[in-house]
This record gives structure tokens, sequence and C-alpha cells, in this order.
């Protein structure tokens, strides 16, 4: 850990540079990169994303040995990283080659990879579990008291900053989403002279009737001006 400034002070200024990143890759980026600079024990770091209707993966690294180390938890269903996701808010391992809790991972990411220590810390907020932030060494017993209480810390700025850009991207997707809707309306209202509410259900009845969500109907319609039969159909029935 840098000596230049204390670390309660090092730790704001970490906040601050989450906070100001502009979407969740950017902040993911900046988050790895911090744990590298702030944490004297990590070699590398890495962040596990849990989705909802997707594996778990690893979209920042500061080195593929990272990505490989997490890919080969997801492969085994065993390791630091998905045990802080699950289980516990910190996840410590001194020593890997005495480690007796993932007896298929912590073999294989030594002989592959040359780690021999690891701590992971959940990231999460009163809401979710958003994933975990994993610090690999290839030095036994790399990670000390400061350096544990360093990493929750910069853990939990992460994650309020990554839930606060999930919100804002939703938000905006959500909004574009409005805009997309609007603008489908405007063309059945036009083609066929209805009204706004009518328009409104022309779309609602197609997209149950394919199955797709009503902004993807409204999206084609949108971007190819062509009316889909169902939509015809829809509209003189509207």
């Amino acid at each position: 850990m840098s000596n230049s400034l204390p670390l309660n002070e090092e730790l704001a200024n970490a906040a601050r540079a989450l906070h100001a990143e502009g979407d969740t890759q950017h902040l993911l980026n900046r988050c790895v990169a911090l744990a590298t600079e702030l944490i004297d024990g990590c070699d590398y770091a890495g962040v596990s994303v849990v989705h909802r209707k997707a594996p778990i993966d690893t979209p920042a690294a500061t080195d593929p040995l990272v990505v490989r180390g997490d890919q080969l938890q997801y492969d085994l269903q065993e390791g630091p990283c998905l045990d802080s996701i699950w289980d516990s808010e910190t996840v410590h391992s001194r020593n890997l080659a005495e480690e007796q809790r993932w007896p298929r991972w912590a073999p294989a990411v030594m002989q592959e990879l040359g780690v021999a220590s690891m701590l992971s810390f959940q990231l999460y907020t009163d809401q979710d579990t958003l994933g975990a932030l994993n610090l690999y060494s290839t030095t036994v017993d790399a990670f000390d008291d400061d350096d544990i209480n360093a990493g929750f810390l910069l853990a939990a700025h992460s994650a309020v900053a990554l839930a606060a850009a999930h919100n804002a991207e939703h938000l905006q997707a959500a909004a574009v989403s409005r805009t997309i809707i609007g603008q489908a309306q405007g063309i059945l209202m036009e083609r066929f002279g209805l009204t706004a509410d009518r328009a409104f259900v022309v779309l609602r009845r197609v997209s149950q009737s394919r199955q797709v969500k009503l902004h993807q109907v409204a999206n084609e319609l949108v971007a190819t001006r062509v009316l889909p039969a169902a939509v015809v159909t829809g509209s003189r029935l509207g």
C-alpha cells in the first residue's frame, strides 16, 4: 500500500474515483486497478458478477491469470470466489497448498497459475448480492490484517457504486424503451388514425401473440417502418 497517504484518505479517494465512473464496465475496471494499487499483497485482482439469467462471469480483471483462476472455480463449482458470493463476506486462504475447502480448485490453480494465497470479498448491498472482488497472490500468506481491512472497505464502496451504476443503466434503458414505444405508437396513429391508447393496445396485443417483449415489437416497427401482418390486423381491429 502506498505510504504517501493514510489508509482512510486513500480509500476516500478510491470511493470518489469509483462513483465518478460513467458506466458499469469502467467502474469495474477502476475497482480492480485500485485493488492492486491499495493492497500490498495483491498481485492480481478481478471482479466476478452474478447475473439473473446467465452464468457468473469475470467482466473485469487486471490479468488473464485472474480470468483463468475464476473460470476454474466456475467449472469446478468450488473456490473462494463462490464461497464469498454465496456464503461469506470475506474468504481468506493464507496458503493454498494447505487448503482443505477446495480440494480440486486449490491444486489446479497452484499448478497451472502459481497462485499461493487468496482473498475474496462479497459485493453486496441491502437488496442484492452482486458478485465478489477477488485478490490473487503468488506469495504464501500475502495478505495481512491491513490488507483485509482495506479490501473489505474497497469492496463495500465498489458494491454501492456498482448498484448505483446498474440502477442508472436500467433507468436509461427504460427511458429508451419508452421513447421507442412512443415512436411506434405515433406510426400506428398516423397510419390507422388510432388514439395513443389504442395504438398501445395494438402493440401489446402483437407482443403477446408473438411472445416477444413490447419494446422489441416497437423497435422493429420503428427501425423498418414495415408493418408486420399481425400489427396491421391488430391495428384494424383496434
